[in-house]
């Protein structure tokens, strides 16, 4: 499959070149290892096999998601999420605290999260009760986000305390697993990041180096207004470090000292429970 071929195929499914640029390489390899089990020799006649079989269809686009992930990437914003955003949600919500990770991949960012909240137990006398949504639209994703396994290397920026805390080294080699005591509470969804929010209310909503990047803007400006809408008075959206808003939108505001964390305009209103 060449470069034409894979911007037909991106084309076919409302997703962006620029975003797939770097990462072509191992989704063009599992592409063709699936027209090869199918097999279809000719290109043209995937795509068209593809019009006429939703469950193809389906299945090429599963595929097509891509897993780039490791705990704590981007470590500053994580030193303000523990210092700064999550001290501020905690002491505006006693009782309980909603966060979406729309598009989860394996879950590096989610047991990133759960992490954190685990070592603010040593700054609060009580926690208000945490229920996370962990959703991605790609099924083997949210299995092995749910067997917490995950390679040396994506653990690279945890610091040497907190691996020794929350990983145990497996006897297969490079290989981890996260305490338990971090998995609960977290609810592992299907969900496709263009059909409607599978929840609301929430406080919390990270959306991070998927949608804006991989879906053109016809696709992602709407998705992206049904997540927003998702958020609470106040509350807070993070999107990826080298990502922007898909359209001006006057329902977000700057939060301070982070360029990719926005907050829902009503100011007026602190991030409450509903």
């Amino acid at each position: 499959m060449d470069d034409h071929q894979f911007r037909l195929l991106l084309n076919h499914f409302g997703l962006s070149w620029r975003g797939y640029r770097r990462v072509r390489k191992g989704v063009k390899k599992r592409i063709r290892r699936h027209m090869k089990a199918l097999g279809y020799k000719d290109f043209e006649a995937y795509l068209m096999a593809m019009d006429n079989d939703k469950t193809l269809r389906a299945k090429c686009e599963v595929l097509m998601t891509v897993s780039i992930s490791r705990f704590f990437r981007d470590r500053g914003f994580w030193v303000t999420l523990e210092n700064q955003i999550l001290p501020e949600i905690i002491h505006g919500n006693r009782e309980r605290v909603k966060v979406w990770f729309a598009g989860c991949a394996c879950g590096e960012e989610v047991f990133s999260f759960t992490i954190l909240w685990d070592r603010l137990r040593d700054r609060f006398k009580a926690l208000p009760e945490l229920k996370v949504l962990a959703t991605d639209m790609n099924l083997a994703y949210l299995e092995r986000a749910q067997l917490g396994l995950f390679s040396l290397s994506s653990l690279k920026e945890v610091p040497a305390d907190m691996r020794t805390r929350y990983f145990k080294r497996q006897e297969k080699a490079n290989q981890y697993r996260i305490a338990s005591s971090l998995e609960w509470g977290i609810s592992w969804r299907p969900h496709h990041l263009l059909h409607d929010p599978p929840d609301r209310s929430f406080h919390l909503i990270f959306l991070r180096n998927n949608l804006l990047t991989y879906y053109e803007e016809a696709l992602k400006a709407p998705a992206f207004e049904k997540v927003v809408d998702c958020l609470v008075p106040g509350g807070l959206l993070i999107i990826g470090s080298h990502e922007k808003l898909p359209l001006e939108t006057s329902d977000l505001l700057p939060y301070r000292g982070c360029p990719y964390v926005f907050q829902s305009r009503d100011l007026s209103k602190k991030m409450t429970n509903k």
